[in-house]
This record gives structure tokens, C-alpha cells and sequence, in this order.
């Protein structure tokens, strides 16, 4: 059970996969928009698509950078809340009607997920709470929440996660006034017991972030997983003539991120690498990247709407893109430097991490980038070699992470 974007999404796909293959039942519960992921013969219910819509809507496409006045953007976060509140009641409903009918042994969810915390406490079954992302409730030294993103010194750190975990203690607490019986209560106190005693893996690569010494054992890091990938897939002739023709190439992409002015920040990316005659892989994908006809023809610059990842990093260099989980992890996998231009939160914390272990520089928000400020970065991508050698040795030691038993022992012990 899961709620969010696509990088949302893949881990419990993964994780789904070595569940079925070890021979049990699944149920999946997404956003209808991924109901294509769900394997084949799956049981599978889908979610309203409206949390999606509030994240593609104008309001979601300014706090991705559209609105560079802070108060256009507390604006569009106000706004955001409210109708936040409409959505989240439904999706609690539609959590609440999943679980009813399929009377599970055990959910697996991630922290978007507000019902599977009150099972646990009201009707004592188990969960497990999957986290993809970094910096989620307990504390990192150097590291603000997630939601806040950068370092402001230990103490306001610290008070980061308090009040992150205030919010998600009062959100969880609030999500029973939507359930059909709420006679039966769960308290604030048991809901926060709920959430820090129950089991959370950070399905992320111990050798990209390590398990800080200080947590609680319930608490494990225990690699990044994916569904088994297509294979046979080969590139056409163009892109393959591409491919042979360019021995050092970028990779450039976005992902499932949108913002709302792709044009302009296309052509500030390309001027840039045009200038600095980089050939680049450009994956338009979700929109937040677009084709430009001025570009169309340049023999540099190779479009496409979708390509698989996994196959196309193996032809190229460095990569850059928005800072999800996967793309993060996916890139560092196949040896690629890499740079973050961050959208939202989560991908700030990957944007340090990157720059944290030297795999490329630190990359710049989507909505502050300028053709001035973006050349040196993509300078520094290209030209050092101590990230290609940590790249390198990154993608060394994440190959060598079979965790997927001992994460699948963790799951159902």
C-alpha cells in the first residue's frame, strides 16, 4: 500500500515481487495512475487519482519551482492544505474499505499511509513501514527532516523531527474522523508508540547512506530494490548511432517531475550544453523537460519521451536529473556522476548526499538555475575525476547488496 509519485510506488513493487515469489498472496493498493505497474493476475485496488492532481495542478507546479516569491508560494501551500485535507479523508476511506475486504496478515505501507498505524493499534495486527527516503522521523546527525531539508546546526535539526513527527503523529490522529465506525479511538500516545515501535526499512543503499549507530534495532537500511526489468529491449538505429558516435555521454532527465515553465528550463540546460558541446540523452518523459524545435536537429542533443534507465546508463557518463530514490539510485548503480537539481522535498536530502560522498557537485534548484550558474556545475560533472572514481566505486560496492532475503526475513518475522 502506497501513495505518492512513482518513486512512491517501485520499491513496493519490488517488494511485492519477492513476496509473490516466495509464495504468498498480494494485494496492491496504488494511485489508479500506476495500476499499469501492478503485475499481471495481481489483486489490485486502485486510489484516488486526486493526490496526483494536486501535485500536477498549478499550486503543486509552483511549489516545484514555479512560484519564486515566498509568499505565492505560502499562498500556494495554504491552498494546497485545504483541498490536502478533502483528499486525504477519501484515500483514508479507500485504505479503510481495502483492508476491510481483504482482512490481510500484514501490511506492508509507506508514511503517506494513515490507516495501516490505527490497524495496528485497534485491531493488533502487524505492519511494516517502508521509508525510500532518508532523514524520515528518527534523527540523522547533520541532517535536518526530510521536510525541511539541509543542516541548521544540531539543536534546530533535532527540533526538525519533532515537529515533523508532531505533524505526522496529528495527521494520523485526525484521519479517524473518516473512518465509518470511529467510536474506537486511538490516542495521540499510542499512535506515536505505534509508529516509532513498529518495524521501518529504509529501502535505500547502505553504501549511499549508513545505518547511524544510535537507532533502535526495529529500524534497519536494508538496500535498494527493484521489479525484475524487461530485457531484450535494444535501442533503434538512430539512437543507436548515437550511442557509438558519442563515447562520453549525459544523461538527462526529470522523471516524473513537472514544473511550469519546461521551456525555459530546457533551453537553459541546453544552451548550456551546447555551449559546452556535451551530447546529451534527453528523457522529456513526465514534461518537466520538452522537445524544442531549436534544438530538434543538433547532432549534440538526442530526444526521447521513454527509454529504460537501467540500459541507457550503461552507454553514458553522468546523468543528470530531479533526485528520486530510484533515478538516484539507478544512476550511482551503473556508475554515472551524477547532479541533482532538486523540485521538492526529498530530493534536497539526495542533493547532499551526492555532494556528501563526492559523487558529483551539488546541483541547484529548478527554479534558481540560470545558463551563469549552471555551466561551472556541469563543468565540474564532466571534468572531475574523483567523482567518476567514487562513482565507480559506489556502483562497486551497490552490486555487490543482495539483501533481498534478509529484507524479506525482516518483513514477516
Amino acid at each position: 500500500m502506497s501513495i505518492g509519485t512513482r518513486g512512491d510506488i517501485e520499491p513496493f513493487l519490488a517488494i511485492g515481487e519477492i513476496l509473490a515469489n516466495k509464495g504468498h498472496q498480494v494485494v496492491y493498493a496504488f494511485p489508479e495512475q500506476y495500476g499499469h505497474l501492478v503485475p499481471n493476475n495481481s489483486l489490485y485496488y486502485p486510489f484516488t487519482a486526486k493526490f496526483l492532481g494536486l501535485i500536477e495542478g498549478e499550486d503543486g507546479r509552483a511549489l516545484m519551482g514555479g512560484a519564486t516569491g515566498i509568499f505565492k508560494k505560502m499562498r500556494a501551500a495554504l491552498r494546497l492544505y485545504k483541498q490536502g485535507i478533502i483528499v486525504n479523508k477519501i484515500l483514508v476511506e479507500e485504505q479503510y474499505d481495502v483492508v476491510k475486504k481483504e482482512s490481510p496478515d500484514l501490511i506492508v505501507h509507506n508514511g503517506k499511509c494513515n490507516y495501516p498505524v490505527l490497524w495496528q493499534i485497534l485491531i493488533a495486527k502487524k505492519i511494516v513501514l517502508i521509508s525510500p527516503v532518508p532523514y524520515f522521523m528518527h534523527y540523522v546527525e547533520g541532517q535536518a527532516h526530510i521536510g525541511f531539508s539541509g543542516d541548521y546546526g544540531q539543536l534546530l535539526n533535532k527540533l526538525t523531527y519533532q515537529l515533523a513527527n508532531f505533524g505526522l503523529v496529528k495527521t494520523i490522529y485526525d484521519a479517524q474522523k473518516a473512518l465509518p465506525n470511529n467510536n474506537q479511538k486511538a490516542s495521540r500516545k499510542q499512535i506515536r508508540g505505534g509508529l516509532f515501535s513498529q518495524k521501518l526499512i529504509y529501502t535505500i543503499s547502505p553504501a549511499l547512506f549508513s545505518r547511524p549507530k544510535g537507532w533502535p534495532s526495529n529500524i534497519q537500511v536494508l538496500g535498494h530494490h527493484e521489479k525484475a526489468q524487461q530485457t531484450g529491449w535494444q535501442p533503434d538505429e538512430n539512437l543507436s548511432n548515437f550511442f557509438k558516435k558519442h563515447p562520453k555521454i549525459l544523461f538527462l532527465t526529470f522523471g516524473s517531475m513537472i514544473n511550469p515553465n519546461p521551456e525555459k528550463t530546457t533551453r537553459i540546460i541546453l544552451n548550456v550544453l551546447r555551449e559546452l558541446q556535451i551530447p546529451t540523452l534527453i528523457n522529456t518523459a513526465a514534461g518537466g523537460l520538452v522537445l524544442l524545435e531549436a534544438f530538434e536537429q543538433n547532432p549534440l542533443f538526442y530526444f526521447t519521451k521513454q527509454v529504460p534507465y537501467d540500459q541507457a546508463l550503461t552507454k553514458c557518463y553522468a546523468i543528470i536529473h530531479h533526485g528520486g530514490s530510484g533515478t538516484t539510485h539507478c544512476g550511482l548503480k551503473h556508475a554515472c556522476v551524477s547532479m541533482i537539481i532538486p523540485h521538492i522535498f526529498d530530493q534536497y536530502g539526495w542533493n547532499n548526499l551526492i555532494a556528501k560522498n563526492e559523487l558529483g557537485p551539488k546541483g541547484i534548484p529548478v527554479n534558481k538555475i540560470t545558463e551563469q550558474n549552471l555551466k561551472p556545475l556541469i563543468l565540474e560533472l564532466f571534468e572531475n575525476q574523483i567523482y567518476k572514481m567514487n562513482a565507480v566505486n559506489m556502483a562497486a560496492q551497490m552490486q555487490q547488496e543482495h539483501l533481498e532475503e534478509m529484507l524479506y526475513t525482516t518483513i514477516i518475522s
